[in-house]
């Protein structure tokens, strides 16, 4: 944590956030009022600290990190240029957790670990945590969970639980998250969006999947329709088999000779 890298690094982190944040009135502002920008300059520090092998101080500052800010981020986390917590009260960077440049995370989301086995000893030197690559930004409340990659510029949706491998330029919503759109693959950084959730009518999976059950049930009933129809054309007497709650209306009758 050479000096002026050091400190090329907080003017970074303060244009990051002026950048992403339109309550930003000042840089000094953001010094002394912005959580987020606080709490990742504290991990800058304890991981230098945490690489040294000094690991109990490296968590010891964390910890102090936790209690003024409300963020959490393990020192042991890699984390890469221009990070930006807005709000940031919530957040849970694990250990083995890693973070390209230029990533977003909003309140609540956690980038938390899975574990392989019930032997704690076991765990201690493998992968737990998810990678986020460049430009990734991550909605309030989602939950990244295990060893998995979110590709770069991918979209995490606001309360989405993710288990499985993003790929790169989709946007993911809902528990278990599902894909709801795919750009391709830009030239250029995709342009920012807050809350990583486009403005406009966002697909909902679970009424996509809904809408297609309806229309096959639809179908269905028109081709039954279509069949009874050619049985009476044939001349057939064979009535229809009643529905159950036709059963039970005739069985309540049978008192009155209906049956």
């Amino acid at each position: 944590m050479a000096g002026p890298s050091f400190l090329k690094s907080i003017a970074e982190e303060i244009d990051a956030t002026m950048a992403r944040d339109p309550s930003a009135k000042s840089r000094l502002e953001v010094v002394l009022c912005f959580s987020g920008f606080q709490a990742v300059m504290f991990y800058r520090i304890a991981h230098w600290i945490w690489e040294r092998k000094f690991h109990l101080i490296g968590r010891w500052l964390s910890t102090v990190a936790k209690i003024m800010t409300g963020i959490e981020i393990h020192p042991g986390a890699k984390i890469g240029r221009r990070l930006f917590i807005d709000h940031g009260t919530g957040v849970v960077i694990g250990e083995t957790a890693e973070i390209g440049d230029d990533v977003t995370l909003y309140h609540d989301v956690t980038l938390g670990g899975v574990a392989p086995s019930i032997d704690s000893d076991s765990q201690r030197n493998q992968k737990r945590h998810p990678t986020l690559q460049d430009n990734v930004i991550v909605g309030s409340g989602a939950q990244i969970l295990g060893p998995i990659t979110v590709g770069s510029c991918a979209r995490v949706g606001a309360n989405a639980v993710v288990t499985k491998d993003v790929e790169p330029n989709t946007t993911v919503v809902g528990i278990p998250a599902k894909v709801v759109a795919t750009r391709g693959q830009p030239q250029e950084p995709a342009p920012f969006v807050a809350y990583g959730t486009p403005t406009g009518d966002l697909p909902d999976p679970v009424a996509r999947a809904m809408d297609g059950l309806m229309a096959e049930i639809v179908r269905l009933q028109a081709r039954v329709r279509e069949l009874e129809e050619g049985r009476k054309g044939e001349g057939s007497t064979d009535a229809p088999l009643p529905l159950e709650g036709e059963k039970g209306e005739r069985r309540a009758g049978r008192g009155e000779g209906e049956w």
